[in-house]
């Protein structure tokens, strides 16, 4: 074996997952097509579940003047994110190649092999492993293959996987420029010919998206020319932006498919590749960056010999969900974006519905990740299978965040109580579950703890058992999610 994983594609997705593999001990290729980086910037900030994500990874710092924002919206319906409690709100303006030089250092840091100019053309899969094949004649073989290759993914179309949906009606222009000054126009903005959006970027760059109202998809071999997309801007948003210096321009649809499957035996898939949708709020780079925080874990836990192979299931059922729902509020949030004079009473309505705090909570919820609960078992506590609250502890002598305790990408038991048979039972998994005794602060013991004893909490941070009003015991739990006991 070249490496007991290789990962194909080193955007966002694909270098989370090589750090949370190299996080696990799991030795791991990227390869990718380009030489380089490629500069672009399709997604310009993170959601409050990312930031939450990345906060647990210790990767926050490493974002030079992140800025934070409560304000998101719902198909240009404007949403306080204040309202779901998060330590963290959504980043804003933190172009897509920023969030690359991060992931990828972070990854190289922890060891994994990148490798640019490297392009995956096909592979075969046995009982043993997969060889990969490259178009300079070369391969490379290892245990699994993880496509991460995006919209266009070789992995997915070599591999079978079905890919159904709807095909795009109509396409969208997206430009960084600079030279010019605009006004910034939310996603709401609406003109009689189409939707027009404009926001600032570091360095005076500016990012517009442009959608003429009617306009068919075209087939495309590379991106379209600045002067058809000023053209556009100047029938749409009815100024000149011809004289703007362009620094990349790309065109989108509002096509949405998903994968009906995210494992194929010894192949996966994850972010673009397994599914492509309306980039509404930003949300695509976001799930692809959690789709690799689940999966990370549970593939090193199979390659490392430490849980069966049937974890890898959990992979497909948790994320293929989460992937359905964000089909579901892109394409909703395409027709009150794209929708013209005849979604006008749909928005009215909606409106008013956002009014009230409890949707405005729902749908805050849904578009910044907060909303996601996996089936991890029975029980009535209400955090089973949520994602950890923010928590502040008293541990070791000194005050710390519950996101902190997952930094180094183990489990963790958390034993509010000092109780010493809980830590015994879960003392046979210890060579890959953290077992740590912390005192919550007050407002959280009489809130999101409330009669809470101990969490059980699974690498990606959601809780995998509870204590009590958890079904199973602690066991059984540790058992399902970190394999046998040593």
């Amino acid at each position: 074996m070249d490496a007991s994983v290789i990962v194909i594609g080193a955007g966002p997705a694909g270098l989370m997952l090589a750090g949370e593999l190299r996080l696990a001990g799991v030795d791991v290729i990227v390869l990718d097509r380009l030489g380089e980086r490629s500069g672009q910037s399709r997604a310009i900030g993170f959601t409050i579940r990312t930031m939450e994500v990345f906060d647990q990874r210790g990767l926050l710092p490493r974002f030079r003047d992140l800025q934070t924002s409560h304000a998101g919206h719902f198909g240009g319906l404007p949403l306080d994110l204040g309202l779901l409690g998060s330590a963290h709100g959504a980043a804003r303006n933190v172009p897509q190649n920023a969030t690359e030089e991060v992931l990828e250092g972070w990854a190289r840091q922890l060891g994994a092999d990148i490798r640019r100019g490297r392009e995956c053309t096909g592979f075969v899969e046995d009982g043993a492993g997969v060889t990969v094949t490259l178009r300079d004649g070369g391969a490379l073989r290892c245990r699994y293959l993880v496509g991460c290759d995006g919209g266009q993914s070789t992995v997915r179309r070599v591999g079978g996987f079905d890919f159904p949906g709807t095909s795009a009606t109509t396409e969208l222009f997206l430009a960084d420029i600079r030279g010019l000054e605009l006004e910034p126009r939310t996603a709401g903005a609406q003109t009689a010919t189409g939707m027009a959006m404009v926001a600032r970027l570091p360095g005076g760059v500016h990012r517009i998206i442009v959608g003429e109202r009617g306009t068919p998809p075209r087939t495309r071999t590379g991106p379209p020319e600045f002067t058809e997309v000023a053209d556009v801007w100047k029938r749409v948003a009815g100024s000149d932006i011809s004289t703007a210096e362009p620094v990349w321009v790309s065109a989108f649809s509002d096509a949405a498919r998903q994968v009906t499957e995210y494992r194929r035996g010894r192949v996966l898939l994850a972010g673009d590749a397994a599914h492509v949708h309306l980039p509404a709020g930003g949300q695509g780079m976001n799930t692809g960056i959690q789709d690799s925080v689940n999966l990370g874990w549970k593939l090193a836990a199979v390659v490392r010999g430490r849980a069966p192979e049937s974890l890898l299931d959990s992979y497909h059922t948790e994320r293929h969900e989460v992937g359905r729902a964000l089909l579901a509020n892109t394409r909703a949030q395409g027709a009150l974006l794209l929708g013209g004079d005849e979604a006008a009473p749909l928005r009215d309505v909606l409106g008013e519905l956002i009014g009230g705090e409890e949707a405005q909570r729902l749908l805050a919820a849904r578009v910044s990740g907060l909303d996601i609960t996996y089936d991890v078992g029975r029980g009535r506590h209400p955090l089973l299978g949520s994602r950890m609250p923010h928590l502040g502890l008293a541990h070791a002598g000194r005050e710390t965040a519950g996101g902190e305790l997952l930094r180094t990408g183990r489990g963790v038991l958390l034993d509010l109580t000092g109780n010493r048979v809980l830590r015994r039972r879960a003392r046979p998994w210890a060579d890959r579950v953290d077992i740590v005794t912390a005192t919550p602060r007050a407002s959280d013991a009489e809130g999101a703890l409330s009669g809470t004893t101990a969490l059980l909490l699974r690498p990606d941070g959601h809780v995998a058992w509870a204590a009590p009003g958890t079904d199973d015991d602690l066991r059984t739990a540790l058992g399902r999610w970190f394999g046998p006991s040593r």
